[in-house]
């Protein structure tokens, strides 16, 4: 059974659905030894502002503020894409506080999406996960298209001029609803784009990269800047893709000489990222159209009434309370179970043992709780530590 299926089978409320997601980003928090912070948006709702923009700043900036530093970031991304200059403020924040930043793409990360995965300095996919094109796309008359495409239409104008020294008339209505601002608009837009994937490349994602691996010879700053180039251009380029949905894949990075880490090589991994974004994609299924959220605490941005809520953080249980009885004495003991990692023992009760082998306070007897331990685990999606 697929874990769509599982779910759905399961007919799990929100709240449940709720709980089950944040277990299993705890889950990725600690195969992963990472902190974790998710900005997500739901592709199926066109009526909303599922697009990355200003008003993502906050939610973003609240949700960053509960993680410390101490580790590297893992940053969970699902977007059709949207601001550029947003996308340049998100990673700024990030790379205030974090030296070592991998993001996970369990989806689609389109556009300003993608442009954000090349800030980091690791980039996690699977076959069925895209990334997309980062040409810019401008907006006319009702109308939006390629910048590239624009440029590129006026170039072959022009050469087609200077070959044949005529102007088509059929071109004259075209040019004369563009005016030199726009095309130089368009132009900036295009390399606002590829200058920040270039940039990034040298400084995050190639900062590793010393060594040529067939030759073992040093690799220099040139180089580096000319391998960004080459990926930023092919990124770029509207009539390599032809449309800007186009999906993007694994090989199709790998072709461009990015390293992508494949995790579907990874059973483990691969199994928690699928169910948290089966689950995260259950959430969707609700009024909520964009989840902000780290282990702890999350944001969501929903549609009630046509209007725009935001619910409050909601924090997860990081230990849970179990009360055993021993079957021998009846004496009730207060055992403490702590997801993922330690936490300080509570007054009165007593730690989880980690053979699963509980020692009455009272008698002789010791009762094996290990069906207590799966339990928790399976529910929870923790491990019990």
């Amino acid at each position: 059974m697929g874990i769509y299926s599982e779910y759905i089978g399961q007919n799990f409320a929100f709240e449940q659905i709720n709980h089950e997601r944040k277990g299993m980003l705890h889950l990725i928090s600690h195969l992963r030894n990472r902190d974790v912070l998710v900005f997500a948006a739901d592709y199926t709702k066109g009526n909303a502002p599922i697009s990355i923009s200003f008003e993502d700043l906050l939610p973003i900036n609240d949700q960053f503020s509960n993680l410390n530093g101490n580790r590297g970031l893992d940053l969970i991304l699902e977007t059709p894409g949207g601001s550029g200059e947003v996308a340049e403020d998100i990673v700024r924040l990030l790379r205030s506080k974090y030296n070592d930043i991998a993001v996970i793409i369990p989806g689609w990360a389109k556009s300003a999406g993608t442009i954000m995965a090349m800030a980091c300095d690791e980039i996690l996919m699977e076959p069925s996960s895209a990334l997309g094109p980062i040409d810019a796309q401008i907006s006319r008359n009702g109308q939006v298209f390629s910048a590239d495409a624009l440029i590129k239409g006026m170039e072959e104008i022009k050469e087609e001029v200077n070959r044949t020294n005529t102007l088509n008339v059929a071109y004259v209505p075209i040019l004369q609803n563009i005016s030199p601002g726009e095309l130089q608009g368009a132009q900036n837009a295009l390399d606002f784009a590829k200058d920040l994937v270039q940039k990034w490349l040298v400084d995050y994602k190639f900062k590793d990269w010393n060594n040529h691996s067939d030759t073992g010879e040093p690799v220099s700053l040139e180089e580096k800047q000319k391998r960004a180039y080459e990926i930023a251009s092919t990124l770029a380029d509207h009539g390599k893709w032809l449309t800007h949905g186009r999906s993007i894949k694994i090989q199709d990075l790998e072709d461009m000489k990015l390293k992508i880490v494949d995790y579907s090589k990874d059973e483990e991994l691969a199994d928690a990222i699928r169910r948290y974004y089966t689950l995260l994609k259950l959430t969707f299924e609700s009024n909520v159209y964009k989840v902000y959220e780290t282990v702890d605490s999350q944001i969501f941005k929903s549609i009630n009434n046509g209007g725009i809520s935001q619910p409050d953080a909601q924090p997860i249980p990081k230990s849970i309370p179990v009360q055993i009885e021993c079957g021998n004495c009846s004496n009730p003991m207060d055992v403490q179970a702590n997801l993922g990692e330690e936490q300080p023992l509570e007054e009165g009760y007593l730690p989880f043992p980690p053979n699963n082998i509980l020692k009455c306070t009272k008698c002789p007897i010791e009762l094996d709780i290990t069906q207590i331990r799966k339990q928790i685990e399976s529910q929870t999606g923790l491990p019990v530590v």
